[in-house]
């Protein structure tokens, strides 16, 4: 969803309903499952981008994020519904009284980088990234054995190892995380096995 700046003869203060601007329902009420919904609002955080009745619509049509580069409205709410919901700040102030909802499904900015409908969103407590859909086979894979390798890399420290040579890894470090790893993936099997037994 694309906000530019409101203009007062196209969006008096009211109800969204009465002017005719009724997209960001629209974007609402046709998320589907799995879907996030993203809304440049230009790093605007003097109104909201939604509030928790338009998240909690999204959320239970099935959306799995909603994501923005300004404010929410209701923050307490939205944070109560456990729900991927990612916004600058939070504010009081409505969605007309500083923005109109210019266009849906169309190449936004958010954050100040690039997203086309169909990017796939990946959100933790840090923040989100944009990874574009033709490259998310290719880092899948390095993607999950780089967190694999961290939480070893992490679990050593926590057991007392020194920073030098576990974090950054050195070669030494590397060559007993592929031996642990092999260990691992062979225990993994032979359980495997066993439960199909």
């Amino acid at each position: 969803m694309r906000f530019i700046p409101s203009r007062e003869d196209v969006d008096p203060v009211g109800d969204p309903y009465r002017t005719g601007n009724v997209l960001q329902w629209e974007a609402v009420e046709s998320v589907g499952p799995r879907q996030v919904l993203v809304v440049d609002s230009r790093n605007d955080t003097s109104a909201a981008s939604a509030g928790d009745m338009l998240v909690t619509g999204a959320m239970k049509r099935g959306a799995v994020g909603f994501v923005t580069d300004g404010a929410f409205r209701d923050g307490a709410a939205i944070a109560a519904l456990g729900f991927p919901a990612y916004a600058r700040a939070t504010t009081a102030t409505t969605r007309p009284a500083a923005f109109h909802v210019a266009d849906l499904n169309v190449p936004i900015a958010c954050a100040d980088v690039a997203v086309y409908p169909g990017d796939i969103l990946v959100g933790d407590r840090d923040g989100v990234i944009v990874v574009p859909r033709s490259l998310a086979a290719e880092i899948a894979e390095p993607s999950v054995e780089q967190e694999r390798l961290e939480a070893w890399l992490h679990q050593r420290v926590r057991d007392g190892e020194p920073l030098w040579g576990t974090y950054p890894p050195s070669a030494e470090t590397l060559k007993e995380y592929e031996a642990w790893k092999a260990a691992h993936q062979e225990h993994q099997a032979h359980q495997n096995q066993e439960a199909r037994i």
